[in-house]
């Protein structure tokens, strides 16, 4: 068979019997020639197309060269707002479904509460329709309207009963019982409809005070049915709360099992325990990833307000997965500068109390006019509390979502943090940064810093502030190589950044002349909404801080698709998952390492993860580079961590049902 084309018969999707390594077994075909293997199919089906899987040239893309291109309007977006969003697939055709929605409540100048959620199908003829009332995914368990202003700003997507089809989870705040509406879970009917789930499910917290950030499906115990891990912000009393995993049942009910698994934490009433990160999270964001590589998830919960990260290590306790904390050792939790006196705000201080406790050891600020401002722009204060800020859980970042990807190509899953640092605190808070994996079973982090990596931005002020919250690691070019993009947001100055890895974890900034320009740019997804063979975006935009420099703002939050440029003629792969019996049917969790051109991608199936869920496509997405061909391993995530291999051509979408041939979607 020739290396750079491979015929196929095909109607919708129809199992590849001539590509190498399909699983079929030769001695089925007997002595048929591929043309005869390819014509008995196409029989079977009745009618068939003849199609040629191409071998190209090989990436394309180079500085100077446009990537992306704008196609709201095209797609039929205009009117749509939001910041947060995530990938699904409601209706199962294939096609990837977009979930939108404003991070809180917002009212218009009348003082009526606007629309803030969506649930757009992708047509696949380019373009997406508003199926948002018709889905039923906002009814509500004491309304019953599906009407646009059910709570719940956080949703994931996963099949939790395994039937075939993707359900949602929907996080809502809800801090008594006054409350009426509660998180739910969200069934599909098998059509793009959804209906309520179990009503004693502990999915709901109906009897704790909650307010998820983040939810994340995970088989965290490899059962085959999904759980969730949920992680909470704050009450607005100002309360951290305890972050939950919820062990699913595969009907749709969940189980509280956070302390029977060792992830407890308690409240804020020990600074040690606060320094350790045994105290509750300040949550912002969630994600689930396996780190060690020993096929059982971790779990992490982002913080805000410069407390600690935290990093759950999943271990094998006898037959039973219990967590292990592993911020603090792993380095996830903060990094290593605790130097509080780089912090201009302590400087302030110390200059203004020389006498307080360690004050000795400051500079004098470079100039206490800017102390004079900073005071008078904190309404008579600093941003600076003497009395826990050297500790080190005052000492971390404001962190916003965490991606988990294999970065560097070695076949183990790094870290990319999103964070907001303000130029008057400076280098002790941590910014947004790759953490690279050691590889050890431990789970520890290395942290090349910035300067290393490149990636880093140019402010335009000394007055700068990084909103960087939101974001996402992907093969833009098809090169081979995971490139980052960092919807900076939420701050003058700032805007999404997409930097090109050069080489391993070798970054460089791209010009926003190759891609876009889209300031306070919060809230992204990533898929192939075209099929088209590269990734495309849809960007969000947030207002808050429109007063400071509204030129900068958009006059609402509405969001902008921008179209890959590059596919063609470029080689990539995408692979689409079916766990079968011992497995979650989403095949979340599942790790798939593709070989080609003597690189090895390493990808896990996503269920979910940053500020208020900013899911991935459950269709794996590779760059080949100038390969055509791959070697795919596929590590299920069963108990058995039962492992498949298939050898594939690229070019092609590819559906692969656990333990079966793949065929083409």
């Amino acid at each position: 068979m020739s290396a750079t084309r491979t015929t196929i018969a095909i109607l919708a999707t129809v199992l590849i019997a001539s590509c190498k390594g399909s699983g079929k077994d030769e001695t089925d075909a007997g002595d048929a020639t591929e043309e005869d293997v390819a014509a008995e199919d196409a029989e079977d089906l009745d009618v068939a197309e003849e199609i040629e899987l191409p071998c190209n040239p090989g990436p394309t893309w180079a500085p100077g060269t446009k990537a992306f291109e704008e196609a709201t309007s095209a797609w039929n977006l205009w009117g749509v707002q939001g910041v947060v969003m995530s990938v699904t697939d409601i209706d199962g055709d294939g096609w990837a479904d977009v979930l939108v929605r404003r991070s809180a409540e917002v009212e218009d100048f009348s003082g009526d509460v606007v629309r803030n959620k969506w649930v757009l199908r992708n047509t696949g003829t380019g373009s997406f329709e508003d199926v948002t009332q018709i889905s039923g995914v906002l009814q509500g368990r004491v309304t019953a309207d599906a009407n646009y202003g059910r709570p719940g700003a956080t949703w994931s997507s996963g099949d939790v009963d395994n039937d075939g089809d993707l359900d949602i989870f929907v996080g809502a705040n809800r801090e008594s019982v006054e409350q009426l509406e509660t998180t739910e879970v969200m069934l599909n009917n098998g059509d793009g409809t959804f209906s309520l789930g179990p009503e004693d499910s502990d999915a709901r917290c109906v009897d704790i005070a909650c307010a998820p950030m983040g939810g994340t499906f995970v088989d965290f115990d490899r059962d085959g049915n999904l759980d969730l891990w949920v992680v909470h912000h704050q009450t607005s009393a100002g309360y951290p709360l305890q972050d939950h995993l919820l062990k699913g049942d595969g009907t749709g009910m969940f189980t509280d099992v956070t302390f029977d698994r060792g992830l407890g934490t308690i409240g804020w009433s020990s600074v040690t325990a606060l320094n350790e990160a045994r105290a509750h999270s300040w949550g912002w964001a969630a994600a689930a990833c396996d780190l060690s590589g020993d096929g059982i998830p971790e779990l992490l919960a982002s913080s805000y307000g410069r407390a600690p990260n935290h990093l759950w290590r999943g271990v094998d306790s006898g037959g039973t997965v219990t967590y292990e904390n592993a911020s603090i050792s792993s380095g996830y939790a903060f990094d290593e500068n605790q130097d509080w006196c780089s912090d201009l705000n302590a400087q302030c201080y110390c200059e203004d109390n020389p006498t307080e406790e360690d004050c000795d050891l400051c500079p004098t600020p470079a100039d206490y006019t800017i102390c004079e401002r900073l005071f008078a722009g904190f309404g008579g204060m600093y941003r600076w509390d003497h009395a826990y800020g050297r500790d080190p859980f005052r000492l971390g970042g404001n962190s916003g979502t965490t991606v988990c990807a294999d970065v560097d190509n070695d076949g183990d899953m790094d870290l990319l943090t999103h964070e907001i640092v303000h130029w008057d605190v400076g280098p002790p808070s941590d910014p947004a940064e790759l953490l690279v994996n050691t590889g050890v079973p431990e789970v520890v982090f290395d942290r090349p810093g910035n300067d290393v990596t490149g990636i880093v931005r140019v402010d335009l002020t000394s007055y700068w502030n990084h909103g960087d919250m939101t974001g996402a690691v992907f093969d833009f070019d098809n090169d081979g190589w995971q490139d980052v993009y960092i919807g900076a947001s939420d701050y003058p100055d700032n805007w999404a950044l997409l930097f090109h890895q050069d080489e391993a974890l070798s970054f460089s900034l791209v010009d926003t002349d190759d891609y876009f320009l889209h300031y306070r740019a919060q809230g992204n997804v990533v898929a192939d909404f075209d099929r088209d063979g590269d990734l495309d975006l849809i960007v969000g935009h947030s207002r808050m801080r429109c007063d400071i420099e509204p030129e900068e703002c958009q006059p609402d939050s509405q969001i902008h698709i921008f179209l890959n440029q590059t596919g063609a003629g470029t080689n990539w792969l995408q692979i689409h998952l079916e766990g079968a019996a011992g497995t979650n049917r989403a095949a979340i969790g599942a790790r798939v390492q593709v070989t080609a051109g003597g690189v090895t991608q390493t990808q896990e199936v996503d269920g979910g993860h940053g500020q208020g869920g900013l899911q991935r496509d459950l269709v794996l997405h590779f760059g080949l580079g100038e390969a055509c061909e791959a070697e795919v391993s596929i590590r299920w995530p069963n108990a058995a961590l039962t492992t498949q291999t298939l050898s594939l051509h690229g070019n092609a979408r590819y559906h692969v049902l656990q333990g079966e041939d793949a065929v083409i979607e």
